[in-house]
């Protein structure tokens, strides 16, 4: 039973492509929130949203999928950034010969933030602090700063958003100044130092 358990587990790809087999989380400190537990189809439907810290069970392509819902008139529409992502995957293949879920991967490694300020409010006087940042919190940023580079990129611009989100990862990837998630990290953790 437990080897049909594993043969199982080894077939399942992801968009039918994508093994999650050999993928690797060099940082220790997001290991645990990167979710790469095996799925065809992401898409759990907010069945983590009730439980504390459930996003982190949610797997990290579904969660780049839900941050390029994120404004108004994309809000809702999963087909579409299931798309979006799909492309983009296969972009990435051609571009870099490797499983998009590795490079994927280290993109998030790479752009998440381990510093940044908060607001104090001491008597009426307002200082920035720095202070380390949660690593459930470098995840959620390093997506949402990926997701909006890619809407950035492909806003005004012939250029397809599935292009543009395929060079913000793999410029992430590659730790790549040129990417805006690399230079938003850069951004966070320069105000950060100047404000220790």
């Amino acid at each position: 039973m437990a080897e049909e358990k594993l043969v199982k587990t080894k077939e399942i790809k992801l968009f039918g492509k994508w093994s999650f087999e050999g993928i690797e989380v060099r940082d220790p400190s997001l290991k645990k929130y990167i979710c790469l537990k095996p799925v065809w189809l992401p898409h759990t439907g907010g069945r983590h949203e009730h439980r504390r810290f459930g996003k982190s069970e949610v797997p990290i392509v579904e969660r780049l999928m839900n941050q390029l819902m994120k404004p108004g008139r994309n809000a809702g529409k999963k087909h579409l950034a299931y798309n979006i992502v799909k492309l983009a995957f296969d972009i990435i293949y051609y571009k870099t010969g490797e499983n998009p879920i590795q490079v994927l991967v280290r993109a998030i490694e790479n752009a998440a933030p381990r510093e940044e300020t908060t607001r104090i409010v001491y008597g009426g006087i307002v200082y920035h602090v720095a202070v380390d940042v949660a690593p459930q919190r470098r995840v959620d940023l390093a997506l949402r700063h990926i997701a909006e580079g890619a809407r950035n990129c492909a806003f005004n611009n012939p250029k397809p958003i599935e292009e543009c989100l395929a060079d913000e990862i793999i410029a992430a990837a590659n730790y790549d100044l040129k990417s805006y998630a690399i230079s938003r990290k850069e951004e966070i953790e320069r105000i950060a130092l100047s404000a220790r």
